[in-house]
């Protein structure tokens, strides 16, 4: 017989799925810190009429890690980047646990 088939189980929420639905939200909350991040990176580059190849020359790096730093979707990005772009930008980084 099946979990599931049980009178005593059916309707109730599966265990499984709480633990899918937590990593999926963990997920989602990480790339919206991601999604602001790069929004106020690229908010304060305009304000300053800087270029990504001007702040991939200040920073040492390539374009295409600034695309990447700059893409929202992108969540692979050290907190090193994220700090070294945010000196250059005139913004300090800080992350916190609470």
């Amino acid at each position: 017989m099946k979990d599931s088939a049980h009178p005593l189980v059916d309707g109730l929420p599966n265990p499984d799925d709480s633990v899918k639905q937590e990593g999926k939200l963990e997920e989602l909350e990480a790339l919206a810190v991601k999604q602001m991040l790069a929004c106020q990176i690229a908010e304060a580059m305009k304000a300053q009429n800087l270029s990504r190849k001007r702040l991939a020359e200040r920073m040492k790096t390539s374009r295409s890690q600034i695309s990447r730093l700059l893409d929202p979707k992108d969540g692979n990005v050290t907190i090193t980047t994220l700090q070294r772009a945010a000196k250059i930008v005139g913004r300090t980084l800080r992350v916190e646990l609470v």
